[in-house]
């Protein structure tokens, strides 16, 4: 545990001061603040309230950046100490290798979960300015908070399995890129393609549900669609949040953050000094 606390309060210090986390927050409340201006518009023709037709686009938004923000801050977290010199030395202090992981991880995602609230938070607020009836979205925006939040802890222990694969930073950073582009825009490109190749046929009702919850990505979007009252505004993939039962997106988004870290361990264990 001490180990574990030693490495999320340095590696937390080290974030702070990282480019990339202050260009993330930047982003992240910029963009939920167009959203939350421009999401307002079909609030009177679906009949919901303001704020939950804004976590609604700020869960467009999360699939793409949150991921992304995550791959950035963790595709040297191993790579980077190979590079520095400075692995051989933190694996001399007794202690697993998954304990540095999880410090590393601990400390990434307080500083992802600082990004986001800070975005959402700012979005909020202005629902909250433009429609008194806005607390009724709140359940909406405290789910898609922790989704999101869980959500970066899967792309966080991909990028930590990507950087321990590539021992490199440039490699890694080219593994990252490529996984974000992967499984949160060609992906769903693949799919909808196959869907419209399919004509309504196996693909479509059996296997296509299936291929969303298996991508951490479309699990997240579905179950806060699926969840939220304002899914009509959605549309393409995510119009099939209704479709797949709530507990399996649940389940999806739950299940990723372990599956990722198990997988980033499995990874280092192999990196050698």
């Amino acid at each position: 545990m001490n180990r574990i606390l030693a490495t999320a309060l340095t590696e937390f210090r080290i974030a702070l001061r990282n480019r990339w986390v202050a260009i993330a927050i930047a982003l992240m409340a910029v963009f939920a603040l167009v959203l939350s201006a421009a999401g307002s518009a079909p609030t009177g023709d679906l009949g919901v309230d303001r704020l939950s037709v804004t976590v609604a686009s700020l869960t467009s938004l999360a699939v793409y950046l949150v991921p992304l923000v995550a791959l950035l801050m963790s595709f040297d977290a191993v790579a980077g100490e190979v590079e520095r010199g400075t692995l051989p030395l933190m694996l001399t202090y007794p202690g697993a290798r998954v304990e540095i992981l999880i410090g590393k991880l601990i400390a990434h995602l307080g500083v992802l979960t600082l990004a986001v609230v800070i975005g959402y938070g700012l979005a909020a607020a202005a629902a909250f300015w433009e429609d008194p009836e806005a607390a009724a979205g709140l359940p909406a925006l405290l789910r898609l908070t922790w989704t999101s939040v869980l959500l970066g802890a899967t792309f966080l222990g991909a990028g930590y399995a990507l950087s321990s694969l590539s021992r490199r930073p440039s490699g890694a950073a080219g593994l990252a890129i490529g996984l974000w582009l992967g499984a949160v825009v060609l992906y769903d490109l693949g799919l909808l393609a196959a869907v419209v190749a399919d004509d309504g046929g196996w693909f479509t009702t059996d296997f296509f549900p299936v291929a969303l919850l298996a991508n951490p990505a479309d699990a997240f979007r579905l179950f806060n669609l699926a969840a939220s009252e304002a899914s009509a505004a959605a549309a393409g993939v995510a119009g099939a949040a209704t479709s797949i039962p709530l507990w399996q997106s649940a389940l999806s988004v739950l299940l990723w953050p372990f599956a990722a870290l198990a997988v980033a361990t499995l990874a280092f264990r192999k990196v050698t000094p």
